[in-house]
């Protein structure tokens, strides 16, 4: 059997929760499993036949927990509008256009543009998925797709709508999940507001038979909300709840409006949270109560959301931005530590996926890290244990 092959480091972050940065630091991968991680290589193990040197600091590849990629072609169309008008007026009649080609070149680019900014994952919601899944299959990325269940402008209306793609996506799952051990296949009703309560109840049994991720916009505006409980007498994490969409594994995007019985039902169902504090902020909807979610015990990874409201897919600007909103809304300067924001585009965003073995450099992990260039301007001077140099 081929020995692993080890990659030295100036420094290695396994985002393992501990906190801790080997210097210098060293993984050995064999296949696509990391099997060794530390500072002192020549402890225990089998001697690598392939030793490579990176200059820089090791880090987990980022993991995008919630994404609409292929938008791409749609970046900076609709600019200042709130989230109602630009998905009637400006999104989804040019999505109801588009064809696979153009969502393979939308998902290329935007695949490019991923792994520029060291995200390997990202958890996508789209249409015309084979297309998609044959772009992140090229780039060599890796990717947990859950097909949109949406009726677009100008397709068929009446009758049970979501039959249809509900088959297609269980076709999919059939045919792709796993390939190249890089796919995995969910599904992704749109919201309560736009796939009734009774085609949720049928996918969310979907998923429960094929123990396949569900993926929903929930909460995500105030008027959302308001007009949902107006008609139906409850919240919408309360009617999920109660007709049993919660009871399989589900990870809502932004959960903005969360009354403290929706957050205490998310802890009670682990209903897991995809945050997307930049597109939140673009469209006016809101900030997100993550410091109560995260004191809840939910699992929260962070997303970009489309590339269309966002307007790029840089996570590192997802981390910053997350802390700092945290910080605003708790008033408290401490709401969340560094590490706690880098954790939720690493090891918790893998958590949030259903995917521990992602987002973290530990033993049996996928081998899927980055390498960060810390002589950049930006990041000098990097002090140890934040002591700063003697004569300042």
């Amino acid at each position: 059997m081929e020995g692993p092959t080890r990659y030295t480091a100036d420094a290695v972050v396994p985002c393992d929760g501990s906190g801790r940065v080997l210097r210098p630091g060293f993984i050995e991968v064999s296949g696509d499993t990391i099997t060794r991680v530390g500072s002192d290589p020549g402890a225990t193990g089998v001697e690598p036949v392939r030793q490579v040197r990176i200059d820089g600091v090791l880090l987990p590849g980022l993991v995008n927990v919630h994404c609409h990629s292929p938008m791409t072609l749609f970046r900076g169309v609709g600019e200042d509008l709130a989230l109602e008008r630009w998905l009637s007026e400006v999104l989804w009649p040019r999505e109801a256009r588009m064809t696979e080609e153009d969502v393979f070149w939308g998902m290329t680019l935007a695949a490019a543009e991923l792994l520029c900014f060291g995200v390997t994952t990202s958890c996508e919601v789209y249409f015309h998925p084979d297309a998609l899944l044959d772009a992140v299959v090229a780039a060599g990325s890796r990717v947990v797709l859950c097909p949109a269940v949406l009726q677009l402008p100008g397709q068929a209306d009446g009758g049970r709508w979501w039959e249809a793609p509900i088959a297609a996506i269980g076709d999919l799952h059939a045919r792709r999940h796993g390939e190249h051990g890089r796919v995995d296949i969910g599904f992704g009703p749109h919201a309560p507001y736009t796939v009734p309560l009774d085609g949720l109840v049928d996918v969310a049994a979907a998923c429960r038979e094929l123990d396949a991720l569900l993926h929903i916009h929930l909460a995500e505006t105030e008027s959302e909300v308001a007009r949902f409980e107006e008609r139906n007498g409850r919240t919408e994490a309360a009617a999920l709840a109660d007709a049993g969409v919660f009871d399989g594994r589900v990870l809502a995007a932004h959960s903005i409006w969360l009354t403290e019985e929706d957050l205490a039902l998310y802890s009670e169902f682990d209903v897991a949270v995809a945050h997307c504090p930049q597109s939140n902020a673009k469209l006016a909807s809101g900030i997100a109560p993550l410091a109560r979610l995260l004191e809840f015990g939910v699992r929260v990874g962070i997303g970009t959301d489309g590339p269309a409201s966002n307007n790029d897919l840089d996570l590192w600007e997802e981390i910053r931005l997350a802390a700092m909103l945290c910080r605003l809304r708790e008033a408290r300067a401490d709401a969340l530590g560094s590490e706690a924001a880098m954790g939720l585009a690493t090891v918790g965003a893998g958590r949030t996926l259903g995917r521990p073995d992602l987002g973290v450099l530990a033993v049996g992990a996928r081998a899927d890290f980055i390498a960060l260039d810390d002589t950049t301007t930006a990041l000098v001077p990097l002090l140890e244990d934040a002591q700063l140099i003697d004569h300042l």
